[in-house]
């Protein structure tokens, strides 16, 4: 029998920004949990979709022709092929994500916060 996820014992888990932990799994799709700080890396997914939901404070999405700030319960759906850049505003940023196994976290981009193998919670 399967057994709930409580986010915020997830999010007290770990401390690593950008680096996202597996909290369960739904056919091929996994659903994360990550938290950021600072700025990210340009890139995108040639070969994916990704669903940004934010937990606890606030995301601001840049796309190469506008920006999209997102506040606790708000969620953003990048579509594959979009380049994007993720950046945590006034501090950390607690987000859950929803994307196929297959999502490397920094797409194309060539970026030593890379995570290969992600750590299942």
């Amino acid at each position: 029998m399967p057994d709930k996820v409580v986010l915020a014992e997830a999010f007290q888990q770990f401390t690593e920004h950008w680096s996202p932990k597996i909290v369960g799994d739904v056919n091929d799709v996994q659903v994360k949990v990550a938290k950021l700080e600072g700025e990210f890396v340009w890139h995108q997914h040639e070969n994916e979709d990704e669903l940004f939901l934010v937990v606890q404070g606030r995301l601001r999405m840049r796309f190469r022709d506008r920006d999209v700030l997102l506040d606790p319960g708000e969620l953003i759906i990048v579509p594959r092929g979009v380049e994007h850049l993720p950046v945590a505003e006034d501090g950390e940023c607690q987000v859950l994500l929803v994307e196929p196994k297959t999502t490397l976290n920094t797409g194309d981009a060539d970026d030593p916060r890379t995570v290969r193998d992600l750590e299942r919670l």
